[in-house]
């Protein structure tokens, strides 16, 4: 048999030859590139605990994620250190509760030259306006100025989060922040967004059940600070502060007394602590009116990871079941 050598072969079938090899060549020349170069990761801030956890629950994998007050930490009293500065500079999108929440985030996006996408996740929130009573601890506190944002002056309550139905709200802002931050990976953070939320829905339900034995004169109790007004409003329970909005708040002796007294005459069965204050306020009032002291709720910020309450859904099932087992009566417990 005769071979065939390369020169006597048909010079097309050598040219699609070469063209397939060099289209093979080039495809693993791609591979190779594209699975070095997968894009980073998108950098964000969040500006305290329960927004990191909503951040991360949304984002997953494709963020990388910075909390500015961490789990236990106070964002009224904070004070930014310089890794806070440096990792704001990098960044490309800030989550913020707004509502005049974060009093030191100015100076600190001032500080840091932050020149990325702010995001509100109280935005479109229904804000709560204070009572009369509470404007009036505030101004007798030294709180009662405005706080120099002119769209969310200090009569209004910041703490919007206390309540899962605006947890959705924020939810939805922060989903759409990074969508449009990161267009890429939009359709994951809509669908991470919309699971979050069903499981919102479904506990809020849920705490409504819970509370649903529990009668109307017995929902009354006394916290450290003015933190759980959405919270009341949304399961109809009535929240006495012993302190304002601002857990830095040192009520007076008249403002204590007062409070001393209006447990004693409702009858109000339970006292809380908060993790971010200090309980001796709190436990004073309990000793002088013999009400229960009703354990440690959640408000301004997550227990630390891996705790019942260290995340935004966690902190929610931890809060209402403290409520309900303190406000059952005796013979239900």
């Amino acid at each position: 048999m005769l071979k065939t050598s390369s020169s006597d072969r048909p010079a097309g079938l050598v040219r699609r030859r070469v063209s397939v090899s060099a289209i093979i060549l080039l495809a693993a020349l791609i591979y190779s590139v594209t699975g070095l170069a997968q894009p980073a990761p998108l950098k964000v801030v969040a500006s305290f605990s329960i927004l990191g956890d909503m951040t991360h629950e949304i984002g997953g994998e494709h963020i990388a994620l910075t909390t500015i007050v961490g789990a236990d930490g106070d964002a009224h009293s904070f004070e930014p250190a310089p890794k806070d500065v440096k990792a704001l500079a990098s960044a490309r999108l800030l989550i913020v509760n707004g509502l005049s929440f974060e009093g030191w985030l100015p100076r600190l996006v001032k500080a840091s030259g932050f020149k990325g996408s702010e995001v509100m996740a109280s935005g479109g929130v229904v804000p709560r306006h204070l009572t009369a009573a509470e404007q009036a601890l505030e101004a007798r506190e030294g709180h009662g100025a405005d706080t120099g944002n002119t769209d969310h002056p200090a009569s209004i309550d910041p703490h919007a989060w206390q309540s899962l139905s605006n947890g959705v709200i924020y939810a939805k802002n922060i989903a759409a922040g990074l969508a449009k931050a990161d267009p890429i990976h939009a359709s994951d953070y809509q669908a991470r967004a919309s699971a979050y939320i069903e499981r919102m829905k479904a506990l809020d339900d849920e705490i409504k059940g819970m509370l649903a034995g529990v009668s109307g004169e017995r929902r009354r109790v006394v916290t450290s600070h003015d933190a759980f007004g959405y919270f009341g409003q949304a399961y109809g329970v009535q929240f006495i502060s012993a302190a304002g909005l601002s857990s830095e708040a040192e009520p007076s002796a008249k403002d204590i007394a007062g409070i001393i007294d209006q447990v004693r005459k409702e009858h109000v069965p339970a006292v809380f602590i908060e993790n971010i204050t200090s309980p001796k306020l709190v436990e004073q009032i309990a000793r002088e009116t013999g009400a229960k002291v009703g354990g440690t709720l959640y408000s301004d910020a997550l227990a630390q990871p891996g705790k019942p309450a260290g995340t935004y859904l966690g902190m929610f099932k931890w809060n209402a079941r403290q409520l309900i087992d303190a406000l059952r009566p005796a013979a239900l417990q």
